[in-house]
């Protein structure tokens, strides 16, 4: 399975994609960030993440895409910003009919280290051991979206494989 992770922000938007399967060994596919100019208006930075995303898309060809879950801070300007990103990032895959699944930052943490609290260092670091590299992905947000998609991979394929599995199951039954 390859996964395509996505960090959403909209200066920096974090993507990484990974490729195996539980119980395997990973592989990196590609890392990087989609940058946007805080200068530009709003209408023109979701225009360029759009396409930023689309050419990773194009280039990386994932199975399918994990995109971190907005949640609650204190900064609302932030909020709204991470929310219109994951909205784009979501759109951008939907188009293509690759399925999606969302990962809150502690679930994607508790899978990647074991502590749902770990900060971004460790979270660094174990995406570093986890995929065999020679140095942390940098920025950090690169680094979050390979943890998205590692967490999609350990944790998300086989809730995927038995949510099928239900639907094949109860396929031409009436609820």
């Amino acid at each position: 399975m390859r996964v395509l992770g996505v960090d959403p922000g909209l200066t920096r938007c974090g993507v990484g994609s990974v490729e195996g399967r539980a119980g395997a060994p990973l592989s990196l596919v590609a890392v990087g960030v989609v940058r946007t100019s805080s200068d530009a208006p709003l209408p023109d930075r979701l225009v360029a993440l759009e396409q930023g995303l689309e050419q990773w898309l194009d280039e990386v060809r994932p199975d399918m895409v994990a995109v971190e879950r907005v949640f609650s801070q204190h900064n609302t300007q932030t909020v709204i910003a991470t929310a219109q990103a994951s909205g784009i990032a979501v759109l951008c895959a939907a188009r293509r009919g690759l399925p999606v699944s969302l990962y809150t930052p502690s679930e994607v943490k508790a899978a990647i280290s074991g502590n749902g609290t770990a900060d971004k260092a460790q979270v660094g670091s174990m995406v570093t051991r986890v995929l065999r590299l020679k140095e942390m992905p940098k920025p950090a947000d690169a680094a979050d979206a390979l943890a998205l998609a590692i967490c999609h991979i350990w944790r998300g394929g086989n809730q995927q494989r038995l949510a099928d599995a239900v639907a094949r199951a109860t396929r031409g039954r009436v609820v």
